[in-house]
């Protein structure tokens, strides 16, 4: 049976105390046996996260991290830094780190392979802009996404990834992709890890939905046959509404 994960990603939002409020917050919640829940802070965050949610059952997870091991990249985080304070979960690919910062699908696999050499597990995002799916292309930017950045990897590696489909037109948007739209991009994504690695490692892979996902809608979106869950951006500053995310499964 696939893992159900909901993943908060609270990108560059709060500080020491703000963070340390919300996770008071979600700690007050009963999490669901069924569900793994994570939460992304913001790297000055990450060791107080840890600290906080030692004996809880919520991991801590990196919004990014460096490729290389060490050396002269000012500002950057390595795989063994995030080591160091307890994360072992890593997002990688998200939207705003290719369009932002322009991660390449080259760069991205680096990386991919950096958190697999230190045994850690990779939230690896993808998606496609709106121009991309209004020309009816979404399916192809999402195929050469999977196959340049990840489907290098051995089919042992699967085991540490997570996978976090993002169309890119529904995230901060408002808008969001419907149920359906979200189950073809999912079921599309593991026929094409099927292809690559047979169906045993496709049925395995947990594929998260990454697009505006809120409490109204997480029902019905989670209950598509290949959705496994939600990586949630604005929702997951809100205790409450994060958790009742959380319990859409239910």
């Amino acid at each position: 049976m696939r893992k159900q994960i909901v993943a908060g990603n609270w990108k560059m939002n709060n500080g020491l105390d703000k963070t340390m409020e919300l996770l008071s917050g979600l700690k007050t919640q009963v999490i669901p046996e069924d569900v793994a829940v994570i939460v992304a802070p913001a790297f000055t965050n990450l060791y107080n996260a840890f600290e906080s949610l030692r004996t809880y059952p919520i991991a801590v997870a990196a919004q990014n991290m460096h490729q290389a091991t060490s050396g002269a990249f000012t500002g950057e985080v390595s795989a063994t830094m995030l080591k160091s304070v307890g994360v072992t979960t890593v997002i990688l690919g998200h939207s705003e780190r290719r369009a932002m910062f322009w991660e390449t699908n080259e760069i991205l696999a680096a990386k991919v392979d950096t958190a697999l050499e230190n045994d850690m597990t990779a939230i690896f995002c993808f998606g496609e802009e709106l121009e991309e799916r209004k020309n009816d292309n979404h399916f192809n930017i999402v195929k050469e996404q999977l196959q340049e950045g990840l489907f290098h990897i051995k089919a042992a590696n699967w085991d540490s990834i997570v996978l976090a489909y993002e169309p890119v037109w529904a995230i901060g948007t408002g808008e969001t992709a419907s149920p359906e739209q979200a189950q073809e991009m999912h079921k599309f994504v593991r026929n094409l890890i099927t292809d690559a690695f047979g169906s045993d490692i496709a049925q395995k892979v947990s594929i998260l939905y990454g697009g505006s996902v809120k409490p109204g809608n997480a029902a019905e979106i989670f209950s598509k046959e290949d959705v496994d869950g939600g990586l949630i951006g604005g929702a997951a500053l809100k205790a409450d509404d994060f958790m009742a995310i959380v319990n859409a499964f239910a």
